[in-house]
């Protein structure tokens, strides 16, 4: 591979960015690849591959090249030139490059590659946690199956099209893709340019959602004239499932804390043909909405621990204390959003963790602080290394009394 100047400073740059200012990983490669207009789309991806590389692999380079992962000053073109090593490539003669041995580094390598938290690179505390919830051979499986990059997988929208009609316009266009028999309105697709670029997705015949993400709204088993409230909404992924799931009939309350998100809603429902859908600020008061919905979707926020091929920084900016308040805040929100729902009505409880403590243990405690209100109909975990896309867990509770 011939290495050009320019990409390797974008590269290292952006690393940079994302480990000494603590920038999300996502949004500085965003920003990167926005500020040179002469890239083509393999210098594009050059530098996302590249970024994301050193991101999930972080720890392993660090120890590689015998730096401590607390070491504040760090030499960023050299570390990546330490990645490249890693992965066979020949550098070239660059002055930022001359400290490096190759030989010495594979001798480093061999004396860490056995360590685990190493290896797979993920920070002591998480590695000690993992195995504690999971059991040693299922969390070795499931950083071996998270430090795979993320497939790209496309939602149809059946407000404005059919799967069909979109299978269609794939071939078309020659973009490769497969289906997934247990996702129904799924396509896994190889990304060879900017899907969200194309006619198609303006038009708004899909969206980009992860196919763990695609089975949390059918959990909820909606239908066409429900009143429905998601109230941790975010931008809307699922959102705009639940409108395509109703048919477009009924109503559908999307909640969230952060007014730039539900405003992201707006624009894409507009997009969606999603038009039963309503934005709202969380109110500190939500007394006027108790009793009030048929479904309730609680997308909680969650240590992101089941997206780490997705979003590998966030196993480098979780903190024990971060994790602790998580779970106060997810406990919290079962027991004050649950009385928002009508008796006889389903709730579905969500996260993109693979964490027991934030899954399973919180559905048996607000169980048991319910006493009999709310009854578990089922539930399901998804895993990366049985499944092969992100980690989620859901939870379909109805309340009977």
């Amino acid at each position: 591979m011939r290495l050009h100047r320019n990409l390797v400073a974008a590269v290292t740059q952006a690393v940079e960015e994302i480990f000494a200012h603590q920038q999300y990983a996502d949004q500085v490669i965003e920003r990167t690849l926005k500020s040179n207009k002469k890239w083509g789309k393999r210098d594009r991806h050059f530098i996302a591959q590249h970024t994301y590389e050193m991101v999930r692999w972080w720890r392993l380079v660090l120890e590689t090249a015998n730096y401590s992962i607390d070491t504040q000053s760090k030499d960023f073109w050299h570390l990546f030139g330490v990645w490249l090593t890693l992965k066979g490539e020949d550098l070239p003669g660059w002055k930022e490059f001359q400290n490096i041995n190759p030989s010495t580094l594979r001798h480093n390598y061999e004396n860490i590659k056995n360590v685990r938290h190493i290896r797979e690179s993920i920070p002591d505390w998480i590695d000690v946690l993992g195995e504690h919830e999971l059991g040693e051979e299922q969390w070795e499986l499931e950083l071996a199956a998270m430090n795979q990059p993320a497939h790209t997988v496309i939602r149809t929208n059946r407000l404005k099209t059919t799967k069909s009609a979109l299978y269609d316009w794939l071939s078309k266009e020659d973009i490769a893709f497969m289906m997934l028999p247990w996702c129904r309105d799924a396509f896994v697709v190889k990304q060879e340019k900017s899907l969200q670029r194309t006619d198609a997705f303006k038009k708004g015949w899909f969206e980009l959602q992860d196919a763990g993400s695609q089975l949390i709204a059918p959990f909820l088993n909606v239908k066409p004239g429900m009143n429905v409230i998601d109230a941790c909404a975010g931008a809307g992924g699922k959102t705009l499932h639940l409108a395509a799931l109703m048919e477009n009939k009924g109503s559908i309350l999307a909640m969230d804390v952060h007014t730039s998100k539900l405003n992201i809603l707006k624009s894409r429902a507009k997009r969606a043909g999603a038009n039963i859908i309503q934005t709202k600020k969380i109110p500190q008061n939500m007394r006027s909405l108790h009793n009030s919905a048929d479904r309730i979707l609680l997308d909680v926020p969650c240590s992101g621990l089941g997206v780490l091929k997705r979003k590998p920084d966030t196993k480098w900016k979780l903190t024990p204390d971060n994790l602790r308040n998580v779970k106060a805040l997810q406990e919290k929100i079962l027991r004050d959003y649950s009385k928002m729902l009508k008796v006889g009505g389903k709730l579905v409880y969500a996260t993109c963790s693979l964490l027991t403590s934030e899954n399973q243990h919180q559905i048996e405690r607000f169980l048991h602080q319910q006493d009999g209100k709310f009854e578990l109909v089922s539930d399901l975990a998804l895993s990366p290394c049985n499944y092969g896309f992100d980690g989620f867990y859901m939870a379909s509770l109805e309340r009977i009394s």
